[in-house]
């Protein structure tokens, strides 16, 4: 059991051309993001949203994790681009090895990307803040080129 790498979730890569995700804010999906032990199993081929080794706090996180304030995906050089603000859990006392955000508003909670924190990180009594990177071609969070 792991997480593996920071990856874009197979099961995304045809959902987009499904047309199962909108990125467009507002009036798009509903995207979250939930956070994980190292005991977690996820990775590309992960699906969907999952409660099996989510991070516990006693208070400042719930299962299934925060909505994502996603920002109307754009064009860097030739690549499509999708970017969120950082999202910040207050309050808490937790442990977490990595992330997956997801697709709320769609049937099934699909995956759409595993994020990998490359070690575990902890906030005690304190903020857990989610950065994300800037919204380029090279380091958005989602690309597609």
């Amino acid at each position: 059991m792991a997480i593996t790498t920071s990856a874009i979730c197979n099961v995304f890569k045809t959902d987009v051309l499904k047309g199962v995700h909108n990125f467009t804010n507002p009036g798009g999906n509903t995207f979250k993001l939930s956070m994980y032990t190292s005991s977690a199993t996820l990775g590309k081929s992960t699906t969907s949203f999952t409660s099996d080794a989510q991070v516990s706090s006693p208070s400042g996180y719930t299962s299934g994790g925060k909505a994502l304030a996603a920002v109307t995906p754009v064009l860097s050089t030739d690549t499509a681009v999708v970017d969120f603000a950082d999202l910040s859990f207050v309050g808490v006392s937790l442990t977490a090895r990595g992330a997956l955000i997801y697709n709320d508003s769609a049937t099934g909670d699909p995956a759409v990307a595993v994020l990998d924190f490359g070690g575990d990180k902890t906030a005690t009594s304190g903020t857990f803040t989610i950065q994300f990177p800037t919204a380029n071609a090279s380091d958005a969070i989602i690309r597609i080129a």
